[in-house]
């Protein structure tokens, strides 16, 4: 059985930073293209960070120069380092990946309306003074 598991969500003041981690079981990431997407309360769930299989990487204009995608095969693990972190960016975090999918066509994958494989469960990230 597939699974990801989000994990490094919190509390955290404007300009500080979170490292967030996507664990994969029964499924080797370094295949696949992962996103990262974000939902914050009241508002439809947008597209974050995408790395693809070959490590090229992509953002959202409002995350640029702040977020970084990034892949350890190793550890079967994706994170997303995000500094400078800004009230908006107060959101629930997930990771996703596809079977079919090895590229990032963009920053958010393929969007919402595609029905990816695999979500994980979601980490909460608040940021608040």
């Amino acid at each position: 059985q597939v699974q990801l598991v989000e994990s490094g969500g919190g509390l955290v003041q404007p300009g500080g930073s979170l490292r967030l981690s996507c664990a994969a079981s029964g499924l080797t990431l370094d295949y696949y293209a992962i996103g990262w997407f974000r939902q914050a309360p009241g508002k439809e769930r947008e597209g974050v960070s995408c790395i693809s299989s070959d490590s090229s990487t992509y953002y959202a204009d409002s995350v640029k120069g702040r977020f970084t995608i990034s892949r350890d095969n190793a550890k079967n693990t994706v994170y997303l380092q995000m500094n400078s972190l800004k009230p908006e960016d107060t959101a629930v975090y997930y990771c996703v990946t596809d079977r079919a999918l090895y590229y990032c066509p963009g920053y958010e994958l393929y969007g919402l309306e595609y029905e990816y494989d695999y979500w994980g469960q979601g980490t909460q990230v608040t940021v608040s003074s």
